[in-house]
């Protein structure tokens, strides 16, 4: 599948994530056993679900179709297919990288970035 994916992490995570060239899971993915992904509209849903008010937070947009085989779809939330990667997330497929702010009522703001891509 081509398009865009999404996922978030902590800023220190992506620093180390980028003088490695590749991330190998935050403790939910290592627990897992793959790197857990959003599509677009799956964003807020999982902000809200997995991140509620934190703070120092990215978003990485990244290249589906370079993520190779290791990339599948399957259920989860609500039945809705997810993007999982069983594989180190390699950051040659990223596209770009946003922070994610807190509004005033502590609900992450989506940056510019991602609606344009929508």
């Amino acid at each position: 599948m081509t398009g865009q994916i999404y996922k978030i992490m902590r800023e220190t995570d992506f620093e180390a994530a980028m003088r490695e060239g590749r991330f190998r899971g935050s403790a939910d993915d290592l627990r897992d056993g793959y790197i857990h992904l959003s599509a677009a509209d799956q964003v807020p849903g999982t902000l809200a679900a997995h991140f509620a008010g934190q703070e120092n937070l990215v978003l990485l947009a990244l290249d589906a179709g370079r993520l190779g085989l290791e990339l599948k779809w399957e259920a989860s939330r609500g039945g809705a297919l997810f993007p999982h990667l069983y594989a180190p997330l390699d950051l040659a497929a990223l596209l770009w990288v946003e922070p994610l702010w807190l509004d005033d009522e502590g609900c992450h703001v989506l940056p510019e970035s991602m609606e344009a891509a929508a």
